[in-house]
């Protein structure tokens, strides 16, 4: 594994972006010990306090995968975090909420953020951004639902030997992923409220639907009380 200590930045992401990154050997991973503003999806801010997690990016080159597949990798690196917390022996359930947000039970314990640049037809290069809480003691007030594996599991966790256990975990989907083997079946055995009913609301309209699954671009799949499925992108639809 090559890693780069990229010392206190806002953004593991935002400081790969500035990189050339036909530069960037494949699997490279830049990590910092103190990520001050942290980017999440929807443009939320990552918490996380210095030393306590891993928060980092990995370089990937995907010039395999379509773009139409491009959620093909979303799911590959959802997994492979999902192997490396079932590898710690979590006693609480691990599931992937759509689209890649990890959770024990019902609590969020890693977000990721993944920035793909296109090639003709094909991905060309993809910066895949992690948060992973690990020795977060506690949280702030505005973020209830978030947990740790300190929190699940009461012990602390060397950050450096998880690093490299998670992106083993991370080359092992990837490897998968290259071969051809759509991820999309174990994806939804760990889909979190699969087959439940929620509270949602899209264009400022709140609603009640079951989690039925992704659809090939992945798009999450609600059917709605009246049994009508609808499709939603990322920014079309929020849980509630």
């Amino acid at each position: 594994m090559l890693s780069v200590d990229i010392g206190a930045v806002a953004s593991t992401n935002l400081y790969c972006e500035l990189l050339d990154l036909s530069k960037v050997e494949e699997l490279t991973v830049f990590y910092t010990h103190n990520q001050f503003a942290g980017i999440g999806q929807r443009g939320n801010t990552w918490h996380s306090s210095p030393h306590k997690n891993l928060t980092f990016s990995l370089i990937l080159k995907p010039t395999f995968l379509p773009a139409n597949h491009q959620f093909w990798l979303t799911m590959s690196l959802s997994l492979a975090l999902v192997d490396c917390l079932d590898a710690l022996g979590l006693t609480a359930p691990i599931a992937i909420k759509w689209p890649n947000d990890i959770y024990v039970a019902n609590k969020k314990i890693c977000g990721t953020l993944i920035s793909n640049h296109l090639q003709g037809q094909n991905l060309a290069t993809s910066i895949c951004g992690i948060g992973l809480n690990v020795n977060e003691p506690h949280f702030p007030t505005d973020l209830p639902n978030a947990t740790s594996i300190l929190l699940e599991t009461r012990h602390e966790t060397p950050l450096m030997p998880l690093l490299e256990q998670l992106v083993q975990c991370i080359k092992n989907r990837y490897d998968a992923l290259r071969r051809g083997i759509n991820p999309t079946p174990l994806y939804l055995q760990r889909l979190y409220m699969l087959g439940q009913q929620h509270h949602f609301e899209s264009n400022g309209v709140a609603f009640s639907a079951t989690v039925d699954g992704v659809d090939p671009w992945g798009r999450l799949v609600l059917c709605t009380t009246e049994g009508e499925k609808r499709c939603y992108n990322l920014k079309e639809v929020k849980w509630l």
